[in-house]
């Protein structure tokens, strides 16, 4: 072989060898680049994932909040259009009471309450009161029921309040004191059965 033989031949194995050494490092490099590639990708979507369950429960919680909110302000709403419509009820419940209090069957049921009253105190002492607005009733009540009646310095609208100091017993059949029982224990019901 020829000097110019073997240094073609030097050559060649030289030019060979770095082409497989360089298409070697790139290989390498192709194959380290396409991994941190994968990595960085599968981060990516990691951190998507991650940012959509976060998104996707502040969105429920943001919703859960609007309608706890609606819900409180129906029921506020509902809550006081039900007073209203509870104070109309109880005033036109007054008017009747007033209505009644006109009417024969009132005395008789003062008459009762006076004499439940004298029979439930027996031999004690008993304070009997009427409202200021039945004192132009008081002496027929007093000639029905041979009981001296009191003119109550409170107004109670109507009925009979009696005290027996004695036993600390107050008989109260007032009727503003039922109004209010009635009152506080009434109640709009819906159709489910539920206030």
């Amino acid at each position: 072989m020829t000097l110019e033989e073997k240094i073609s031949h030097l050559q060649a194995t030289s030019m060979e060898q770095a082409r497989a050494e360089g298409n070697a490092i790139i290989d390498a490099h192709r194959e380290a680049l396409e991994k941190i590639f994968e990595d960085h990708r599968a981060e990516a979507l990691r951190q998507s994932e991650t940012r959509v369950k976060a998104e996707t429960t502040n969105a429920k919680l943001s919703l859960n909040q609007a309608a706890a909110k609606s819900q409180l302000e129906i029921k506020r709403r509902q809550g006081k259009v039900q007073q209203e419509l509870k104070d109309k009820v109880f005033e036109e419940v007054l008017g009747l009471v007033n209505d009644y209090m006109k009417t024969e069957a009132y005395d008789d049921f003062l008459i009762k309450c006076i004499q439940q009253a004298k029979h439930f105190a027996g031999r004690e002492p008993v304070v009997i009161y009427i409202n200021l607005s039945d004192e132009s009733k008081r002496s027929d009540l007093s000639d029905a029921t041979g009981v001296h009646l009191t003119i109550s310095a409170e107004d109670f609208i109507g009925g009979v309040r009696a005290v027996i100091r004695s036993r600390n017993i107050l008989m109260d059949n007032s009727f503003k004191t039922q109004l209010r029982n009635e009152y506080d224990k009434f109640l709009f019901l819906g159709g489910d059965g539920n206030a």
